[in-house]
């Protein structure tokens, strides 16, 4: 097996990948996360974790880059990370009480050849009732401060959540069953070699 590379500065991302037991570096990409012209949300997520998965597979000779980006939907309207503690109170305020959806895209790219996939999940999340005393404490704990959508599911967060429908992980930011999926196509095998799993 080849070395494999992170290509993200999440700590959630690099602990998710940690628990497959592969060993893997950190680069943490410089690109440009506007985008031009109307996309889907899908569409989106999958642009930049190409992106992301790019840029550093431009940096290394070899390797399996792993790249992912996730955004937060609600109305049709997307929610980044917010700017300041204003802007995350004001996004707590649209999602409490309803559902929104979690896009998370995945791309893994072969360095040396260029060879690539790129897919996506996308679950569907469901906010409790919050009062404003509650929206104003959770962040006042600094965890929505880099979170897409302003709350972590596997944080504090998580007592914010009702109910999900679909991948956990996609909502934390890395799906899981889909990266282990599309490494298998590059010769990784979480479950082991190919030749291991027909036994």
């Amino acid at each position: 097996m080849g070395k494999i590379v992170l290509a993200s500065g999440s700590p959630r991302r690099r602990e998710l990948l940690s628990g497959l037991g592969l060993s893997f570096e950190v680069r943490v990409p410089d690109v440009d996360e506007s985008i031009a012209g109307q996309m889907t949300p899908a569409e989106m997520v999958r642009t930049l974790a190409y992106r992301k998965a790019s840029a550093v597979a431009n940096d290394v000779r070899d390797g399996i880059v792993i790249g992912a980006d996730t955004i937060v939907v609600l109305d049709g309207q997307v929610l980044g990370k917010p700017a300041d503690k204003q802007d995350a109170r004001r996004m707590l305020g649209k999602l409490q009480g309803r559902g929104h959806t979690v896009y998370s895209g995945v791309a893994v790219i072969d360095a040396a050849t260029g060879k690539h996939l790129v897919d996506h999940r996308s679950t569907l999340v469901h906010m409790r009732c919050l009062t404003d005393a509650e929206i104003a404490a959770y962040v006042r704990t600094g965890e929505p401060m880099d979170k897409a959508g302003s709350y972590a599911i596997q944080g504090i967060g998580s007592t914010l959540v009702n109910r999900i429908e679909g991948d956990y992980f996609t909502v934390v930011g890395l799906p899981m069953e889909l990266l282990a999926s599309m490494l298998t196509s590059f010769g990784i095998h979480v479950l082991g070699t190919a030749e291991e799993i027909q036994r």
